[in-house]
């Protein structure tokens, strides 16, 4: 004998459930009377007895008859609350003509100033102060870039005073304005390109440290992308000292699991720093594909900027772009070749068994 249809079963929300239809959870939530609790219609929890569920058109109605969310629906919530907060916190910096407080942000989202310090890193990848000084760093090369004064641009990226911002000037900038305006003139930057076991590299650096490592075919084409860069500075070749900054680098991508201890000169919008710093935590020996990546800087739509910041990176293997693959595993593009990522991901791979004596 046929059972009769529930009212659950007959009403179209609940195919949806049983779909775990994502593209649902906007339009409505059920609740399951013998526990209490309620959830979204992908929620992967066991599914109910149709003549337990009941259906409201959002949590706040399933909420004001008295159901409270499951476990996981509550840990969403709090993960688009603590988005919410910090995305309001980031408009804050970036409109603000001089930082606000630490303490200021986190007394406007209502939490002490170490919660919110933990939790905008934890979002952003940056601190507070390093994010507000990301997006300062960047108004100011837009406006040089777009041709105003060295004076236009202090007061225009938000600086109130000349003083304090050439104190700033070399960590937001890596030289002068003047000089950055003029594509490096004045800047001198070191280099020497010499061969390795995946063809030509090309290794830079500024006063601030390491500022590119470019691998290639061509010797003369990656001397060229460096001048492009910086199209007025001053290009050094480099003496004996330099060379065993190279060869250390060598090393690095011979075997990229040692990572490399130099001090390096990372210079990025905002979003690429976290992306960058993102990229650096992934262990050697590991990959994340670039959906993982944009997920843990808080950004889980952005993951064709996450591609677009692996292109923009200009130190190989020491900010190990390589390690990001596809969803499906697959590698995909590589600003150095996608048989020069395949190789650096096979050596990562095979250190633990060399490791092992296996």
């Amino acid at each position: 004998m046929q059972k009769p249809a529930t009212l659950a079963t007959t009403d179209p929300r609940w195919a949806r459930v049983v779909a775990r239809d994502a593209s649902a959870d906007a339009d409505f939530v059920y609740a399951v009377k013998t526990t209490g609790v309620y959830c979204r219609p992908s929620s992967p929890s066991r599914l109910p007895r149709p003549e337990n569920v009941e259906f409201f058109d959002s949590a706040a109605a399933a909420e004001a008859a008295g159901y409270r969310p499951s476990k996981r629906e509550a840990a969403d919530q709090s993960a688009v609350r603590r988005a919410a907060i910090v995305a309001a916190a980031c408009r804050r910096l970036e409109a603000a003509e001089t930082a606000p407080a630490l303490e200021t942000l986190a007394a406007e989202a209502g939490v002490s100033p170490w919660h919110f310090h933990r939790m905008f890193k934890a979002v952003t990848g940056l601190t507070p102060r390093a994010y507000a000084a990301a997006h300062r760093a960047r108004r100011l090369r837009e406006q040089l870039g777009r041709g105003s004064s060295v004076t236009e641009a202090i007061y225009d990226a938000g600086f109130n005073s000349n003083s304090r911002f050439y104190e700033a000037s070399d960590d937001l900038l890596g030289m002068t304005p003047t000089s950055f305006k003029a594509g490096g003139a004045d800047t001198e930057i070191r280099f020497a390109i010499g061969e390795c076991s995946l063809g030509a590299i090309l290794v830079a650096q500024s006063a601030r440290g390491v500022c590119a490592i470019l691998l290639g075919d061509d010797p003369d084409a990656l001397a060229r992308d460096l001048q492009d860069q910086f199209p007025n500075a001053t290009l050094i070749g480099g003496d004996a000292s330099f060379e065993q900054l190279t060869a250390r680098v060598v090393g690095l991508i011979e075997a990229p699991s040692l990572g490399l201890d130099l001090p390096l000169d990372v210079r990025g919008t905002a979003f690429q720093q976290r992306v960058w710093q993102a990229l650096r935590e992934i262990p050697p020996g590991t990959t994340a594909s670039y959906a993982e990546i944009a997920a843990r800087i808080g950004s889980p739509k952005s993951v064709r900027a996450v591609a677009q910041a692996c292109g923009a990176n200009h130190l190989a293997v020491a900010i190990p772009c390589h390690r990001v693959v596809r969803s499906d595993g697959n590698l995909s593009g590589y600003r150095w070749g996608v048989e020069r990522k395949r190789e650096l991901i096979e050596r990562e791979a095979h250190v633990p068994a060399l490791a092992s004596g296996t």
